[in-house]
């Protein structure tokens, strides 16, 4: 059975610690700018697109297509920033959106240059099979060789992968823990709280809200290379919409206003999201497994919705902190 099988949660840990940073960039934008962003996931496309293409087609080698793939969603934020943070925040909510989309939709229509609806495997054309990770599978594989020496046969891709992706999280949480407490996050804090008053003390607010939204767009864009890599192949429809809400959830699972919250939620969120695939008893053992699958989302939603009546702060908010901001 897959519950009982340590792979599968090796792999489910992996997958939150991408979660993980992808909340963090979120978390940079949103949290603590105030920047509303609902097309968070195209950072993510641009980043492993751009990769992807740079590897298969011309055969850039991995690290300098990871750079470049990171370069491409700074300039995306940059391109989808200039003209909408000055926007007020529903209309930025509308634009991040579309931006997202467009993304999405570009990925799905130039075939020639992104492989079209089959994504990265044909970006080289009918008939053949395009490849982009080799150069991070033999980098997880000389991972695994040096923790078999701690771990013996236990050590392996995914638990090699795992952890590469949560050292780096943690590395990420303790900067931008740093970085909320210092004059720049209590910047960011003060534009979120009351963007007038930041203007009369004489703060740039329009610089401010690009570098948050910069960052989080380079945060956004390693979680994508990191998903892209672990997964092997991906096309247009892993960057639906839904993947910026996922953070989101992640964020309100852990606590909307607290950094090291964010592992918390991401961990919970992807133990609900996968436990529930096990969900085959009766009445549920009545229905096929496609039908399953939509009852699986429909039972996450309605476990969210009541946690946040029973638990509106998330698992390690500040209730008042929450009800200070109503």
């Amino acid at each position: 059975m897959a519950v009982l099988n340590p792979a599968f949660w090796i792999f489910v840990a992996a997958i939150a610690g991408i979660y993980a940073i992808m909340a963090l960039g979120l978390y940079v934008q949103f949290s603590l700018a105030g920047l509303p962003n609902f097309g968070h996931v195209a950072f993510m496309a641009v980043a492993a697109y751009t990769m992807a293409i740079l590897v298969a087609r011309y055969a850039w080698p991995l690290p300098l297509a990871a750079a470049a793939g990171v370069a491409a969603a700074v300039a995306f934020a940059l391109l989808l920033g200039v003209p909408s943070v000055r926007l007020r925040s529903d209309y930025l909510a509308i634009a991040t959106v579309a931006g997202g989309e467009i993304v999405r939709y570009l990925a799905m229509n130039l075939p020639e240059l992104t492989g079209g609806p089959l994504g990265s495997m044909g970006l080289l054309g009918p008939g053949q099979i395009a490849l982009y990770n080799q150069g991070w599978q033999a980098f997880l594989d000389r991972v695994a060789s040096a923790l078999s020496v701690l771990l013996g046969d236990a050590a392996s891709r995914d638990v090699a992968m795992a952890l590469v992706v949560w050292l780096l999280t943690l590395v990420l949480l303790c900067l931008f823990w740093r970085l909320e407490r210092s004059p720049w996050g209590r910047v960011l804090k003060a534009i979120r709280e009351d963007e007038v008053a930041a203007l009369a003390v004489g703060k740039n607010v329009v610089a401010f809200k690009l570098q948050a939204l910069v960052l989080g767009a380079i945060l956004g864009a390693l979680a994508g290379l990191l998903l892209a890599w672990q997964i092997g192949v991906f096309s247009p429809d892993d960057y639906q919409p839904t993947l910026t809400f996922y953070a989101y959830l992640i964020l309100i699972l852990g606590g909307m206003n607290r950094v090291w919250a964010i592992p918390v939620g991401a961990v919970l969120f992807s133990l609900l999201y996968a436990g529930t695939r096990f969900l085959d008893f009766f009445p549920l053992s009545l229905f096929d497994s496609g039908s399953r699958a939509f009852l699986r989302l429909f039972m996450v939603g309605f476990l969210l919705v009541l946690f946040m009546a029973l638990r509106p702060q998330g698992v390690l908010g500040d209730r008042r902190q929450l009800l200070l901001e109503k």
